[in-house]
């Protein structure tokens, strides 16, 4: 933890503590409604209910969530054409932030004929990178999606950066359109934000460029990225009709945004439960370590003290094949994805109090942070960003895990810090 952004145990146990009571409480909220739900369609079956087991969640909540939100996400994607929300979705967000622009190029060879590739230009004009879009799922790629520099910037080689997104989506029939669900619409947003993490690199060693930052940082610049997708002027310039241009209903999207807070009680509860696990297990000392007889009873005693016993969501991964803590390289680091959740949340607060999507605002996140790679520590580089220490307020709300606090004129929610420091 010496070497990541959150530096030591004491910090990482204190964001951990602080979300897990509103998180499990909000668990059990949620797992109410599913043995209601359970309770409702037994009695009409004329059958005994049955008390809700951990397999049971996925099947009753999908039940739940289409009893309160009558929403099929497929409504959504002849507003979602491939194209449309790259150029104008994607690369338009970059355009009114950085000041960016994009020429494709069909001279240099690709590997696949569905690549494409961009010369990108800077605000003042020069070239600053080249772009690969490789966006189409085949036989021969791996799964998931994922940002590659292929040439890093560095003042000492005086390289420009060469950077990619790969994708997986899958490709339509021939004269079809390629039409996205909502996850791969921001999915697209997330990835740029790690190859603009790349292309806007200005240090001097190839150590420190671009993404060569910690583990518990890293996605932290991608997912503000993804505030952009469904931020109204964006959206608005690319979300139209495939067929007729015509503009997304509102109606459509205010169901999409209601329901990002559903479930969040059980994901954000199981994720960590073993997050809190991963860290009892490697804040042991070697004598304090059970031996493979006690390893269950020492997991029940941990998620006891923890406060994350909760028989319907056990922890996403169990000590037995908790396989990325063991030989994953995510020992005592699973907690990383949270971590940057909790700055990217922030930041989404600090852009929207301070005007969203304007080149000041783009231009100050470039400058303090996007920017500098590794070259400076972490934790400097977001203060740099945000003037202060990040707090853990907005994530919460953003899960539906605490209320939305009420508008006030001051710049920054108050409360706590990550670290648990009060503010």
């Amino acid at each position: 933890l010496e070497d990541e952004t959150a530096k030591t145990p004491q910090a990482v146990n204190a964001m951990l503590g602080k979300l897990a009571p509103p998180a499990v409480a909000n668990a059990k909220r949620e797992a109410a409604d599913l043995q209601a739900m359970i309770d409702k369609e037994q009695k009409a079956k004329g059958q005994p209910t049955f008390k809700l087991e951990p397999w049971d969640w996925s099947f009753y909540s999908e039940k739940v969530r289409k009893a309160k939100y009558a929403f099929d996400e497929n409504e959504l994607k002849p507003y979602l054409e491939l194209d449309n929300v790259q150029q104008n979705g994607v690369f338009y967000a970059a355009h009114e932030l950085y000041g960016l622009t994009f020429k494709e190029r069909k001279d240099l060879p690709v590997y696949e004929p569905d690549v494409r590739v961009f010369d990108v230009f800077d605000k003042d004009g020069k070239q600053l990178a080249i772009f690969i879009s490789d966006m189409y799922a085949r036989d021969s790629k791996q799964g998931g999606a994922w940002m590659n520099s292929y040439v890093d910037q560095s003042a000492l080689t005086g390289f420009l950066p060469v950077v990619a997104n790969h994708l997986n989506i899958p490709k339509p029939p021939a004269g079809q359109p390629t039409l996205l669900t909502w996850d791969e619409v921001t999915t697209m947003f997330h990835e740029f934000g790690h190859a603009l993490h790349g292309m806007f690199s200005n240090v001097k060693y190839p150590y420190f460029t671009g993404t060569s930052v910690p583990r518990d940082f890293v996605e932290y610049p991608s997912q503000v990225n993804e505030m952009w997708a469904d931020w109204p002027q964006v959206l608005a310039n690319y979300a139209k009709h495939y067929q007729t241009g015509a503009p997304m209903p509102k109606e459509l999207l205010d169901k999409v945004q209601a329901s990002s807070k559903f479930n969040q009680g059980f994901t954000t509860s199981e994720y960590l439960a073993a997050a809190l696990l991963d860290q009892r297990w490697h804040q042991l000392s070697p004598d304090q370590v059970p031996d493979a007889a006690h390893a269950m009873a020492f997991e029940a005693k941990a998620l006891h003290e923890a406060g994350v016993d909760f028989a319907p969501v056990p922890p996403r991964y169990r000590t037995p094949y908790f396989s990325h803590i063991w030989g994953g390289g995510y020992s005592a680091g699973y907690y990383a994805y949270l971590w940057s959740e909790v700055l990217d949340a922030d930041s989404v607060e600090w852009f929207k109090q301070n005007g969203g999507l304007t080149r000041a605002n783009g231009d100050h996140f470039r400058d303090t942070l996007l920017s500098r790679g590794g070259s400076e520590d972490a934790v400097t580089l977001f203060k740099n960003f945000s003037g202060r220490e990040p707090y853990v307020e907005p994530l919460l709300v953003r899960r539906g895990l605490v209320a939305e606090p009420a508008k006030s004129d001051s710049t920054a929610p108050k409360g706590e810090d990550a670290s648990g420091t009060k503010k």
